[in-house]
């Protein structure tokens, strides 16, 4: 029975080893200006810990291949078990400040760097269960929004008040997140309601809305395409469905779409 265990261990660790090495599940296209060092800092924690998990098991069934059906085969280690508890939990510590320190660089460029100063400037509300962006129209100027004037029955999703705000008048809404390609462009993240997050795994990009904050994130896409961004926040009951189209246009065709929305 113990030898059937020790095979056991070995044959999932080494098959779970092999299908991540062949990549039978992995990322999708990266379509991001930061995209390559993330997918570097992801290869990497995959195998600095996909090694110790190998070897961990691999030891295992080792140990339980040697003492399986031996009377007094199990041997104490000189000192017993602290000092194997002590090296082990000293390995992944290592392993893990390694990984911070390496990774530090690409998170600080994500989250710390200010955006560009031309960047694209998109407002972003998520509710339940839906999100809306908005753009500043030509006069390049967001209004103010006011969240006691929310009316989603009236497509006011986020509270602006045109009848004594003239920035208001001409702000763009939309239910899709539309950019330029190769184009810096800055969202500033806010809640109506809940914790949501938004997920955009081609721009490798995750952020969490957090009610009563504005959380500013800036990404630049490289790549013209359609794909979706859906809510990873378990956010009530139609979590499974909050989900939005994001479109990555030519500049010109982007110049398009904005003169298609401000005359709706």
């Amino acid at each position: 029975m113990g030898k059937s265990f020790a095979i056991a261990v070995s044959v999932i660790a080494l098959v779970s080893a092999g299908i991540f090495l062949s990549r039978v599940w992995w990322l999708p296209p990266d379509i991001s200006v930061l995209g390559l060092p993330i997918d570097v800092q992801i290869v990497e924690t995959m195998v600095f810990t996909g090694v110790l998990f190998v070897a961990a098991q691999l030891a295992l069934a080792t140990f339980v291949w040697q003492s399986s059906g031996r009377v007094g085969a199990i041997k104490l280690f000189p000192g017993g078990p602290m000092p194997m508890v002590v090296m082990a939990t000293a390995i992944v510590g290592l392993e893990i400040l390694g990984l911070i320190f390496v990774g530090t660089k690409v998170w600080s460029r994500i989250f710390l760097a200010p955006a560009p100063a031309n960047a694209l400037h998109i407002d972003v509300q998520a509710g339940q269960f839906a999100f809306y962006f908005r753009y500043p129209g030509p006069d390049g100027k967001f209004g103010v929004p006011h969240p006691e004037l929310i009316n989603e029955g009236e497509s006011n999703f986020f509270g602006l008040d045109p009848k004594n705000d003239t920035a208001a008048r001409d702000d763009i809404v939309s239910a899709s997140l539309v950019v330029p390609v190769n184009q810096p462009v800055l969202l500033t993240m806010h809640s109506k309601d809940v914790g949501h997050s938004l997920f955009i795994p081609e721009l490798r990009l995750q952020q969490d809305f957090v009610p009563g904050l504005i959380i500013p994130v800036h990404f630049t896409a490289t790549g013209i395409t359609k794909t979706e961004m859906v809510c990873t926040q378990l956010c009530g009951l139609g979590h499974y469905n909050m989900r939005a189209y994001v479109e990555v246009l030519s500049r010109d065709d982007y110049a398009k779409w904005l003169i298609e929305q401000a005359g709706q």
